[in-house]
């Protein structure tokens, strides 16, 4: 087996990766912040954690990937500064934080079944698991860690030898930006709230009894707490993307080998942004974010085009956004299915692996999931001089990694008239269609599955809905 290279930003260097357990690898990937709804910018992210997903996979491991739902505790300012995010979607749509949660959670599922990434093992909010942060803020209290000030217990950094050794800043940098939000009674700018107070002249919608008063937890500590319970000693790989370097990932480590005195993950990994043409980051607080209802959907593209644009750039170099550059990954995602469907037009019988082919495509891979060489080798196979029933064998292996639904665009299918359907099904079609002009996105999604359930696949595109349906024994 090829031997799988990651760059750690630990160490700052490609690392061969080394599971804790042979065989097994632990996974752990910062999920949303559930107060609206996920960008673009914030799918490329899951997007390239996939891709290490299902690399591992590929790569014959049994991953326990775990990915955690912050409903509590992110607050308007990183350094602990400013209302709960929650607290402020529920203001804004006049709705319970609770209800804002389970909305926005649930939205973020469907957008990752849309771009095809595996749904990790372990789903764990925030809520859900208080208790097992007020142990390890306890912890933290008896070892030594922690402070109290007006509005919360702090961890107090200048306790931690190597505080800075994820960010590879200068102390005095990460100070430097810490004093951005001041708080006159924390000891260093770098400490951060573990729990905070409930304001005296307001209820909070989410709040808990702990040992230091009412209140809920700061962001960081939830990361830490989940991930020890839920992978336990297989702390192998953290993801996130780069903005989470010099303070929530830089803090996690602080806090979490200050309360077991072991390291705590061996290999982080970071997607870069995903920029607008020009340069500028996509953000909530840019206020130029874009959902993939809003860039792909509504411009009636197939969403896994957008996956397609992000297997072009490597997930550690900025990825440009635009509608031409979606547009011209569809295009190429429509010629790749078309080169698909040919084969499978041309093929006799069931084809191999051609072993030279994998195996550049699998140096390609574990060399830190180089996917612009893996689909340069991909498109090479496909023009090679191999059998057509070769060459797709070949494609459908190499598709688990890039989840492009190929083996899907082989089917043969016929296209549907609106006549050619039953009573139920043009009922249904009619109802998506009213749904999409109304920007129903969650009911036109419901009743694409309700079709789907009755046999029937659905294309949409700029002049409409296409319908069609698999040929039997094809």
């Amino acid at each position: 087996m090829t031997k799988l290279f990651l760059y750690n930003t630990l160490t700052r260097s490609k690392e061969e990766f080394i599971p804790t357990e042979p065989g097994r690898a632990g996974v752990y990937t910062c999920g949303p912040t559930v107060y609206n709804y996920a960008h673009i910018g914030n799918l490329r992210t899951y997007i390239f954690e996939d891709l290490l997903k299902r690399v591992l996979k590929y790569d014959g491991y049994e991953v326990r990937h775990v990915m955690n739902i912050t409903d509590v505790g992110h607050l308007t300012g990183d350094m602990d500064m400013g209302e709960d995010k929650l607290e402020v979607g529920a203001k804004r749509e006049n709705r319970s934080a609770w209800d804002i949660a389970a909305f926005y959670a649930e939205s973020f599922r469907r957008d990752l079944v849309r771009l095809n990434i595996l749904a990790p093992d372990v789903w764990c909010r925030a809520t859900e698991n208080i208790a097992e942060q007020i142990e390890l803020i306890s912890v933290l209290e008896k070892k030594g860690y922690t402070y109290r000030t007006a509005d919360g217990v702090y961890f107090d950094t200048a306790k931690v030898d190597g505080y800075n050794k994820l960010s590879h800043l200068p102390l005095e940098e990460l100070r430097e930006g810490a004093r951005v939000e001041k708080n006159p009674e924390k000891r260093n700018p770098t400490d951060f709230a573990l729990w905070k107070f409930s304001p005296s002249d307001a209820k909070r919608q989410m709040e808990w009894e702990s040992p230091w008063g009412k209140g809920f937890p700061g962001w960081h500590i939830e990361c830490s707490a989940m991930s020890l319970k839920y992978l336990g000693k297989h702390l192998d790989i953290h993801c996130g993307g780069i903005d989470h370097i010099n303070v929530h990932h830089t803090n996690e480590i602080a806090q979490s080998e200050a309360a077991t005195g072991e390291k705590f993950f061996n290999y982080w990994l970071h997607g870069a942004f995903l920029n607008i043409v020009g340069g500028k980051r996509m953000g909530k607080s840019e206020g130029n974010f874009l959902t993939l209802d809003k860039a792909v959907v509504e411009a009636g593209i197939n969403p896994l085009s957008f996956r397609f644009a992000a297997l072009q750039v490597h997930y550690r170099k900025p990825m440009e956004y635009s509608p031409a550059i979606l547009e011209q990954a569809e295009s190429g995602l429509k010629s790749l299915y078309s080169q698909i469907v040919s084969l499978a037009s041309q093929a006799e019988g069931t084809g191999k692996v051609i072993p030279a082919i994998k195996d550049e495509f699998e140096r390609a891979i574990n060399d830190d999931l180089n996917m612009p060489q893996a689909l340069a080798v991909l498109f090479s196979c496909l023009k090679s001089q191999a059998s057509a029933s070769d060459k797709l064998a070949t494609a459908f292996d190499f598709d688990f990694v890039f989840g492009l639904d190929l083996a899907k665009s082989a089917i043969s299918r016929r296209s549907l008239a609106e006549a050619d359907l039953s009573e139920e099904a043009q009922r249904l079609l009619s109802q998506r269609q009213a749904a999409r002009q109304a920007k129903d996105w969650a009911e036109s999604d419901r009743l694409r599955q309700a079709l789907e359930v009755l046999g029937f696949e659905l294309e949409d595109g700029p002049s409409g809905t296409s319908v069609y349906q698999h040929e039997a024994g094809k």
